[in-house]
C-alpha cells in the first residue's frame, strides 16, 4: 500500500513538471485580485498556485525518498542569501511587500533543492520524451495565441477579449506587439527565450538530419515570437545569448557550420520586420508598410538608424493609405512614431535614482533599505510620483534593498549555480540561459512575472544531471 502511494505521488510529481511550462505562460491572465494598498497591489497567479503545491507535493515526496536532507558539506553555502534578504524584512521600508517577496524567494528555492534531490525520478527518457514534446508545444500555443492577438487588434476587437495591454495595440506604433498571457511584453518575449534557446542548441548538437530541420524550424518560430512582440529587453537578450551559444559552439566543435543559427535568426527578423509592415498597413491608422518597418528599425536600434521621412516626424500620410483607409472621413496617427526616448530614460533616471538613495548613508550602502522596500525609498525620497513605481533594473532594486552584504551573498549563490552547471551534461545551453536572463534583468525588477527565469534552469539542471536528451 504505501509502495502504491509513492507510485501515486512520483506521477503526480512528474505531471507537476510536465505542465510548468505551460503554466509559465499564463504569468498574468488569468489573476485573482485581493485588493490593493499605496504601494502594491496584491494578487496571485496561476504559476504561483503551481509553485506552492509543486513544494508541497516534492515536500511530502522527498520525506517518502528520505531524500529531504543533503548529505554533502557546505550546502549550507546556498542558504547565506536567502536567509539574509529574509532578515533584512525587519527593516524593510514595505514590510508587507517584504514578507511576501521573501515568502515567493522561499517557494523557489525549496522548489529547486527538490528538483535537484528528486532529479533520478526525471532521468529516464520516458519523462524527457514527454517533456520536450509538451516543452515545445506549450509554447507553440502560444506563439500561435500572439498572432490571435495581432489579428484580433487590427479586427477591432476589445481589450478584454484579446488580452492585449493597453500599451500593446495598433495605436501606439501603428502596429500591435503582443502580450499573450503575460502582463507585459517585455515578460511574452522573455518567456519565449528559454525554447528559443533550448531548440538551438538541439540544432547545433543534435547529428541527426531530420531532428536539426525539426529543431530549426522550432527555433524560427520562437525567434519569431520573441521579435513580434516589440520587447528590446528580451530582443538584445535573446541575439546576445545566441550569440555566446554560437561562439562557444563554433570553439568546442572547432567548426563554423554552427553559425547557421544567425541565418534562421535573420530570417526569423526579416520575416517579422515585414510582418509589422504589413500591419502597419491594414490598421486603422495612417501609418503604411515603409512606415511601419522604420519605425521598428528607429525603436530596437534606439534612434541610432533613421529611415523615416516627413519633417515632421509622421512618417506615414495619409495619402499613401490603401483607398479604402483614405475614403475614412478621419485617419488616425500612432501616438510614436519611432523610438520611444522615455521608455529608455524612466529606466535610467530609476537605476540612477535607487544609486541615490543606496548612497544616502553607510547604513544603506551596507545593508539596504530591507527586501520589498525600494519603491517605498524612492517616494520618501522625492524620487519618484508612487510608492508602488518600482526599479525596472533588478541588479538596481537588489542593491538598494539589500545593500553590499547582500549582493555579496547574492554573487556566491550565482558562482555555486554556475560551479553546478559546469558539471551538467549541457553546460553551454545552460549558461546561456544564465546569460540571456542576466541581461534581461536589467529592464525589470520583481518576482512574480518572471518564475521562469529561476524555476526553468533548475529544471534542466535536473534533467541533464546524468543523460544528455538527444530524442
Amino acid at each position: 500500500m504505501k509502495r502504491q502511494r509513492k507510485i501515486r505521488l512520483d506521477n503526480i510529481y512528474r505531471v507537476m513538471l510536465y505542465v510548468l511550462p505551460g503554466i509559465l505562460c499564463f504569468s498574468y491572465y488569468p489573476i485573482i485580485r485581493f485588493g490593493a494598498s499605496e504601494s502594491m497591489n496584491f494578487e496571485l497567479s496561476l504559476p504561483l498556485i503551481w509553485l506552492v503545491f509543486f513544494d508541497i507535493v516534492a515536500l511530502v515526496l522527498m520525506l517518502q525518498k528520505r531524500k529531504f536532507f543533503c548529505k554533502k558539506n557546505k550546502k549550507w553555502l546556498w542558504l547565506l542569501f536567502p536567509i539574509f534578504v529574509t532578515i533584512s524584512v525587519l527593516w524593510s521600508l514595505n514590510f508587507v511587500r517584504g514578507v511576501l517577496t521573501a515568502g515567493i524567494l522561499w517557494l523557489i528555492y525549496f522548489a529547486g533543492y527538490a528538483m535537484w534531490q528528486l532529479r533520478s525520478t526525471l532521468t529516464d527518457a520516458g519523462f524527457r520524451k514527454v517533456f520536450w514534446k509538451v516543452f515545445f508545444g506549450s509554447y507553440l500555443v502560444v506563439c500561435t495565441w500572439c498572432l490571435i492577438q495581432c489579428a484580433m487588434d487590427l479586427a477591432g476587437v476589445s481589450r478584454e477579449i484579446s488580452l492585449l495591454c493597453e500599451g500593446c495595440t495598433y495605436k501606439m506604433f501603428g502596429f500591435p506587439h503582443p502580450n499573450g498571457f503575460a502582463i507585459e511584453p517585455q515578460f511574452m518575449g522573455n518567456l519565449l527565450i528559454a525554447p528559443a534557446v533550448v531548440a538551438g542548441w538541439l540544432m547545433i548538437n543534435d547529428i541527426e538530419s531530420k531532428q536539426k530541420w525539426k529543431h530549426a524550424l522550432l527555433y524560427l518560430v520562437f525567434s519569431i515570437g520573441i521579435f513580434l512582440t516589440f520587447s528590446r529587453g528580451a530582443i538584445y537578450a535573446f541575439a546576445v545569448a545566441m550569440i555566446f551559444l554560437t561562439t562557444f559552439e563554433a570553439v568546442r566543435q572547432k567548426s563554423w557550420k554552427v553559425c547557421r543559427t544567425f541565418v534562421v535568426a535573420i530570417v526569423a527578423f526579416l520575416f517579422t520586420l515585414n510582418m509589422q509592415g504589413v500591419m502597419a498597413q491594414l490598421s486603422p491608422t495612417n501609418d503604411t508598410y515603409i512606415s511601419g518597418v522604420a519605425k521598428v528599425l528607429n525603436h530596437l536600434s534606439l534612434g541610432i538608424i533613421d529611415i523615416r521621412s516627413n519633417e515632421h516626424g509622421n512618417i506615414a500620410p495619409a495619402e499613401e493609405k490603401k483607398t479604402a483607409v483614405t475614403e475614412e472621413p478621419e485617419t488616425k496617427e500612432a501616438v510614436f512614431d519611432g523610438y520611444v526616448v522615455e521608455s529608455t530614460e524612466t529606466r535610467v533616471k530609476l537605476s540612477d535614482a535607487a544609486v541615490k538613495v543606496w548612497k544616502n548613508n553607510f547604513g544603506n550602502m551596507m545593508i539596504g533599505v530591507g527586501l520589498g522596500g525600494a519603491g517605498q525609498a524612492l517616494y520618501v525620497n522625492s524620487l519618484s510620483s508612487s510608492p508602488k513605481e518600482i526599479v525596472q533594473n533588478e541588479y538596481a532594486s537588489l542593491l538598494v534593498e539589500i545593500g553590499l552584504v547582500g549582493i555579496a551573498l547574492f554573487v556566491l549563490t550565482v558562482v555555486l549555480i554556475i560551479r553546478v552547471m559546469l558539471r551538467n551534461e549541457v553546460t553551454s545551453m545552460l549558461i546561456t540561459l544564465v546569460v540571456a536572463y542576466s541581461i534581461t534583468l536589467l529592464f525589470f525588477a520583481g518576482l512574480p512575472n518572471a518564475l521562469h527565469i529561476y524555476l526553468l534552469p533548475a529544471l534542466f539542471i535536473a534533467l541533464y544531471g546524468r543523460n544528455s536528451y538527444r530524442k
